[in-house]
Parts: C-alpha cells; sequence; structure tokens
C-alpha cells in the first residue's frame, strides 16, 4: 500500500444530552494502516456545529504535528497532510486568514490550525458524510455504516 499520511476528524453536535457538549473523534492513517484514534467529549459546548467540526479538527491536526515529527525523525517528511471533514463551513473557516465577527466565539486556542494550513503542514479535504469513517468514534451507526467502517479502520 501507499505510505502516505492521512486523516479523518468529525464531531457530532452537542450531542451529549447532559451538559450539550460535543464529542470529537478523529483517527490517523500510515497508508491503509489505523495508527492513532480518538475519541473525546470536548472541554467547552460549541455553539455552532462548525464550531464543534473546528475544534475537532484542530485536535485532528495537534496529533499530525506530532506524528510528523516523530515520522521525521525516521526520515519521512510529509507536507499537507489531508485531514478529511465533512462540514464545508469548517474548511472555509480554516482557509480563510480574516478572522470575521461570526467566528469571534471560537476560542483563540483553536485557531493554530489556520497556522498550519498556511505553512503547508496540513490542508482540510471535503469528504462525503457517507465516507466519514470517524463518525464511528462520535455517534451511533446503523448496522450497514458501522460495519462499513470498523472494516475501513482494518478491525
Amino acid at each position: 500500500s501507499s505510505f502516505d499520511l492521512h486523516t479523518y476528524s468529525d464531531a457530532d453536535f452537542g450531542g451529549y444530552k447532559v451538559d450539550r457538549k460535543s464529542t470529537s473523534g478523529t483517527c490517523q492513517f500510515l497508508g491503509n494502516m489505523l495508527i492513532s484514534w480518538f475519541s473525546k467529549k470536548q472541554n467547552s459546548v460549541a455553539l455552532s456545529t462548525t464550531e464543534a467540526e473546528y475544534i475537532a479538527a484542530g485536535s485532528c491536526c495537534a496529533q499530525i504535528m506530532w506524528m510528523k515529527q516523530q515520522l521525521l525523525d525516521y526520515g519521512f517528511n510529509f507536507v499537507e497532510v489531508p485531514i478529511r471533514c465533512d462540514n464545508t463551513s469548517d474548511i472555509c473557516l480554516g482557509k480563510n486568514p480574516v478572522h470575521h465577527s461570526r467566528t469571534k466565539h471560537i476560542d483563540i486556542r483553536y485557531h493554530f490550525i489556520k497556522d498550519h494550513i498556511e505553512k503547508g503542514d496540513v490542508e482540510l479535504v471535503f469528504v462525503p458524510t457517507e465516507e466519514q469513517v470517524a463518525d464511528i468514534f462520535t455517534k451511533p451507526l446503523d448496522e450497514q455504516t458501522f460495519s462499513k467502517f470498523r472494516l475501513e479502520l482494518g478491525l
């Protein structure tokens, strides 16, 4: 298989009924092998789907930056690692260098992903929801979808 680094990032919006916090889910692949994944309740309540997805993408970016450094120690240099997400607003927010009043509520610590996009470390890439493997980490799925994603993860 190929030896490329690619990732999926997803979030459910306000999925936890008690405090309405969202869940982030990401998975990282080297070639077709799953090498890392996580599912975690976000620390703050997101005010929009875009914010929830952006927070998840920021966490995914941090994981990618760590992996890139580890792989660089072994002589592998990756440029513009794709983060596949199914939210076009999230992609536009990450690519737009100007902060708008509509995004002011998003915590500054999550905007570091913009810096890494501008440097060419990562890129946000659209993936249709039915191909969003990270859904398995964020929400309940029907049996067919669950089985499909489980196979794609190599489990």
